[in-house]
């Protein structure tokens, strides 16, 4: 793919395995040329207030360790990365820092494992997806080279904008896209209980309509792919009838892709809290690292 102006990137860091995890990917990541990285790492002192002196003291020191790590890591590939640290709760420190620097993506690492801790609107990861006005990327473990990858189609402006997103990636070798519009069945659930005729006549409107729809999405697959053409890669289109999200997942599965992208639902306002059932059922389920663009 062709390179485009770099981006802003920041990563969130806090010395857990997550967190690693988002580093590693960052550094892997095919950002395109003149992308500029800092990392963050929150620590809130207005909370070990009541703590020993000696206890405070310590994870001050573990703070300040973990972002001098995090500065030493992004160097190898960025000598001059920053690395702020950053006295908030994890998640105004994100945000904020975010805003400050004009930030194109987040990169923030999963730590929920259990059914229960996903569903506590409490989590970082999710408080930041729902609140950021960029892209973020959800790393869950350490990532491979990003050459195969999935992104969802479905008309949708941040659709629109997430293929563009990849359009800009630095390109590789070997690179592979598969673009993949979902489309979900539609029937009659009471057809069986009509006169033949009436049958019949409903069969064949909703034939009409399938054929329709499917030669809509094949036109949006066909737009999606002119900008992945126009930056040297040739995309796979697909279009699949079923639940989206497992329809997205199986694709992953059987491509072996290394990232999944999705367009949040909404941009602004409340429109902005509601991730869509495919991203934030993503978010959970895929295995591999998920990008959210707006």
């Amino acid at each position: 793919m062709t390179g485009r102006q770099g981006l802003r990137v920041l990563v969130a860091v806090d010395g857990s395995p997550g967190a690693r995890a988002a580093l590693a990917m960052t550094i892997a990541f095919p950002w395109p040329a003149g992308t500029r990285v800092r990392s963050v790492t929150a620590q809130r002192s207005a909370a070990m207030g009541g703590r020993p002196a000696a206890v405070r003291a310590g994870l001050e020191h573990g703070s300040r360790r973990v972002a001098a790590r995090a500065r030493r890591t992004l160097a190898q590939r960025w000598p001059d990365a920053e690395a702020v640290l950053v006295d908030q709760d994890p998640v105004p420190a994100i945000l904020g820092e975010a805003r400050r620097m004009r930030a194109d993506v987040i990169v923030l690492g999963w730590r929920s494992r259990s059914a229960f801790r996903r569903l506590l609107l409490g989590d970082v990861v999710r408080d930041v997806l729902r609140q950021a006005t960029c892209a973020v990327l959800v790393v869950k473990r350490r990532g491979r080279d990003v050459r195969r990858l999935v992104v969802g189609v479905d008309g949708s402006a941040n659709a629109r904008r997430a293929v563009a997103f990849v359009a800009g990636l630095a390109r590789s070798r070997g690179t592979r896209v598969t673009l993949v519009r979902v489309l979900e069945p539609i029937g009659a659930p009471s057809l069986g209980l009509m006169p033949a005729a009436v049958r019949a006549a409903l069969a064949r409107e909703l034939a009409a309509l399938t054929a329709e729809r499917r030669a809509r999405a094949r036109r949006e697959l066909a737009r999606a792919a002119v900008a992945l053409r126009r930056a040297g890669v040739t995309p796979r289109p697909l279009v699949r009838t079923g639940a989206p999200l497992a329809e997205l997942l199986s694709v992953v599965g059987a491509s072996r892709a290394r990232l999944l992208v999705v367009g949040a639902r909404g941009t602004d306002g409340v429109a902005r809290l509601l991730l869509g059932s495919v991203a934030e059922g993503a978010l959970t389920r895929c295995p591999a690292p998920v990008l959210i663009v707006r």
